[in-house]
């Protein structure tokens, strides 16, 4: 007989196996191309709240950096002409651990050529419900359409402030999200929260209002994905990362290179497009009600 832990491996195994399939059966029903990319690349990405693995040769060379993500080079397949495509694959941060963070994890990502990031929180909304009715879990909470809120209108609901009242003080701002806001978001059903500031734009274009095209969505006060209707202005994008390694290099951070290659082909041309960043498994995590990512996963760090 296998011991109850060796049962529990083997439906984390089957759950996770019918998770992803039924993440392809959904892209290849909307005529999305499944993509791979390198796992090591020459930028890790800028973003000073990331920080990523070295990768060095047997002779002490370096050879880059475990992606953190795939962003960059899927974004160069849509200005080599793609037009909707998607990938799932490890992602490497290796200063996340936590019951809801893993240094490696699966992420899935996709791009759509011509498309908002309107049109990418519909495909979130309908992505999930799909991926819950094929696992069979009752969860008729995240049916679309989800609820959606502004920054500043979780601000004025959950902690009685406003974007202005925190006069850009971003250190400030995240402390009053993390312990006052994000708890308390998704508790019911989904929720999207769009309209972020212009200085967490990242590589998201920024709106008619001034504020980033960006949205987040959440469930149980868990951030689940992360989108951007795309920035395709390449000027814009490298004063982004030269004042990201600024910022890297003020807080005594490793200053990572900017990847030329990503610049070059975005001023090339890339479509208007839009783009998402999922969590597999914290999206796992949730339709089970698991109570951590390693719950769900047959070999996290702590079983190494």
């Amino acid at each position: 007989m296998p011991e109850p832990a060796d049962v529990a491996v083997v439906q984390v195994l089957e759950l996770r196996a019918a998770m992803l399939a039924a993440i392809r059966r959904f892209f290849a029903e909307r005529d999305f191309i499944e993509v791979e990319t390198p796992a090591i690349v020459p930028s890790p990405g800028l973003d000073v709240h990331l920080s990523a693995f070295e990768v060095r040769s047997s002779t002490g060379e370096r050879v880059g950096w475990l992606a953190t993500s795939p962003e960059y080079q899927m974004k160069r397949l849509l200005s080599a002409g793609a037009k909707r495509i998607f990938q799932l694959c490890r992602s490497y941060r290796s200063d996340e651990h936590g019951s809801h963070h893993e240094r490696e994890f699966t992420m899935l990502e996709w791009y759509r050529a011509d498309a908002t990031s309107d049109d990418l929180i519909r495909d979130t909304e309908e992505l999930v419900a799909f991926v819950a009715n094929s696992l069979d879990q009752p969860a008729p909470e995240v049916q679309p359409p989800w609820q959606r809120m502004t920054v500043d209108e979780a601000l004025q609901f959950h902690a009685n402030l406003t974007l202005d009242s925190l006069n850009g003080d971003e250190q400030r701002f995240f402390r009053v999200w993390a312990e006052q806001v994000q708890p308390r978001l998704g508790n019911e059903r989904p929720i999207v929260v769009t309209d972020w500031p212009a200085s967490m734009a990242s590589l998201a274009q920024l709106k008619p209002n001034g504020m980033a095209d960006r949205f987040e969505a959440f469930f149980i006060g868990v951030e689940l994905c992360n989108g951007f209707g795309e920035l395709t202005d390449a000027e814009e994008q490298r004063r982004r990362f030269e004042r990201d390694q600024v910022e890297r290099r003020a807080a005594g951070l490793p200053v990572y290179p900017i990847d030329e290659c990503f610049l070059a082909d975005l001023e090339r041309g890339m479509p208007q497009s839009g783009g998402n960043a999922l969590g597999v498994d914290r999206l796992l995590m949730l339709l089970l009600r698991a109570t951590s990512i390693q719950a769900v996963m047959p070999f996290p760090a702590e079983r190494l």
